[in-house]
C-alpha cells in the first residue's frame, strides 16, 4: 500500500501531548525553533511501534537507537534544525540523520525553550534539586523527603590545589555523566523554605500555564552554606565525578553562604546579565562571563550544558508524557475510527515512552589516577 499523507497516528498523539504540556507560545520564537521539525510519512505496511524516544540531543547514535527500537517519533529537547535549510543532502551530518529518520518513518519533535519556561519544567526541576521541593510533576513521586533528616556534607573541605600527584606518573579514565536509566530521584535532603519566580516572566501570560517564564530566581528564607548546595546538586544529578565551579578569589568554598540563586538550564549567561544574586547555577558560561561574575562577588556553578537538562527527561518528562499521550492517543483513535486502512494501527492501545541510553553531553571528565 502506498504511503499516506501525514505522519503516523501515534506520532500525532505525541505531538498533541507535547503541545499541551509545553505550548509553542512559551518558547522564545525570536531565535528558537520548536515544534514538529520532521514529519515522516506514515506507511501502514511499514508501521512503527507505538514508542516515543526522549533525548536531549539528536545525534547519529540516538537515531540508530530509535531505528533499532522501531520508534514512531523522537522528542529531542534541542532542535536539530535551528535555521532555514536550502537543501537536504548527505554532506551535512545532521541532515544525514534527518534523511535517515525520514526514510524509516520516524518523526522528530523539539520543545526546547517551551520546556524551560513552563511551570514544572526545567527551571523548576533545577530549583527543586537545590531546595528539596517537588514543584515539578515527577515520574517517581514516592519520596519521603518531608520527614527526611538533614544529612552531613559529603564535600571534602579542601580548597587548595591538590598536589598529591606531583612528580608521579599518571593514568586516566574518561568519565561521562551517566545516563538516567533506572534512577529513582528520591532526594534524601529535607526541603528548604524559599520563594521562587521567573527571571523573565511570560508576557502575555498563558491562562493554561500561569507563572511561566524563562529562568528562575530562588530566595532562601535563611542563607545556605555553599557545601550544602553542592551536596544537593551532586545527589540530584546522580553523583557526577565533578563539575566546574567559580568562586571569588578572596573566598573559599567553606566560607560562602548563599541567600539568592539565579537558575538557567543550558547556557544562562545572557539571561543573568544584571541579575543581583549570590549564586549563578547553569549549564555553561564562558571564561570571561564567569570571571566577571566572581569579580562582582558571585559564585558560578556550571554542569556542562546538557547535563543541566538530561535528568529532567526521566525524572519529570516521562511521567508527564505517559499521562498526556494516554489521553491524546485515545482521542486520535476515536477520531480515526472507521478508517479500514488504519485498523491495525488503531487497534494497538499500548505505547512506551523511553529515554535514550546513548544520549550524552559531548564533554566528559578525565579522571587522573596515580600510576603503578
Amino acid at each position: 500500500m502506498a504511503s499516506m499523507t501525514g505522519s503516523a497516528p501515534f506520532s500525532r498523539a505525541v505531538v498533541r501531548a507535547m503541545q499541551r504540556l509545553y505550548p509553542k507560545a512559551l518558547a522564545d520564537s525570536s531565535w528558537d525553533n520548536t515544534g514538529l521539525l520532521l514529519e515522516a510519512p506514515f506507511d501502514p505496511s511499514r508501521r512503527k511501534s507505538n514508542t516515543v524516544l526522549l533525548t536531549i540531543d539528536l545525534t547519529r547514535a540516538v537515531a540508530d537507537e530509535a531505528i533499532a527500537l522501531n520508534s514512531s517519533i523522537i522528542v529531542a529537547y534541542h532542535p536539530i534544525i535551528f535555521r532555514g535549510l536550502k537543501s537536504l543532502t548527505f554532506e551535512d551530518t545532521q541532515q544525514q540523520t534527518l534523511l535517515r529518520l525520514a526514510s524509516h518513518g520516524i518523526s522528530v519533535y523539539s520543545p526546547h525553550t517551551a520546556v524551560d519556561a513552563a511551570p514544572g519544567g526545567l527551571g523548576d526541576w533545577l530549583a527543586d534539586i537545590l531546595t528539596g521541593t517537588r514543584q515539578t510533576s515527577r515520574h517517581d513521586d514516592t519520596s519521603d523527603k518531608d520527614t527526611a533528616q538533614p544529612q552531613p556534607s559529603t564535600l571534602q573541605n579542601k580548597d587548595n590545589n591538590d598536589d598529591a600527584f606531583a612528580g608521579k606518573r599518571l593514568t586516566y579514565t574518561l568519565h561521562y555523566q551517566q545516563s538516567q536509566r533506572g534512577l529513582s530521584f528520591r532526594f534524601s535532603y529535607p526541603p528548604i523554605p524559599h520563594s521562587r519566580w521567573p527571571i523573565v516572566p511570560q508576557s502575555p501570560e498563558l491562562e493554561s500555564h500561569p507563572g511561566s517564564g524563562i529562568g528562575r530566581v530562588v530566595t532562601f528564607e535563611k542563607p545556605q552554606p555553599l557545601p550544602t548546595l553542592l551536596d544537593r546538586i551532586g545527589e540530584g544529578l546522580n553523583n557526577p565525578k565533578g563539575f566546574p565551579i567559580a568562586i571569588p578569589q578572596d573566598k573559599t568554598i567553606s566560607e560562602i553562604e548563599v541567600r539568592t540563586v539565579g537558575i538557567c538550564a543550558g547556557s544562562g549567561a545572557s539571561l543573568f546579565k544584571g541579575l543581583d544574586v549570590d549564586l549563578l547555577f547553569t549549564g555553561e558560561m564562558s571564561h570571561h562571563e564567569a570571571l566577571a561574575a566572581i569579580e562582582k562577588g558571585q559564585t558560578v556553578i556550571s554542569l556542562f550544558h546538557s547535563n543541566s537538562e538530561r535528568g529532567f527527561l526521566r525524572d519529570v518528562l516521562v511521567g508527564q508524557l505517559e499521562q498526556a499521550v494516554q489521553e491524546e492517543w485515545k482521542v486520535v483513535r476515536e477520531e480515526e475510527n472507521g478508517r479500514e486502512e488504519l485498523n491495525e494501527a488503531m487497534g494497538d492501545e499500548e505505547f512506551e515512552v523511553l529515554v535514550s541510553e546513548v544520549d550524552r553531553d559531548p564533554y566528559g571528565i578525565v579522571i587522573l589516577k596515580e600510576g603503578e
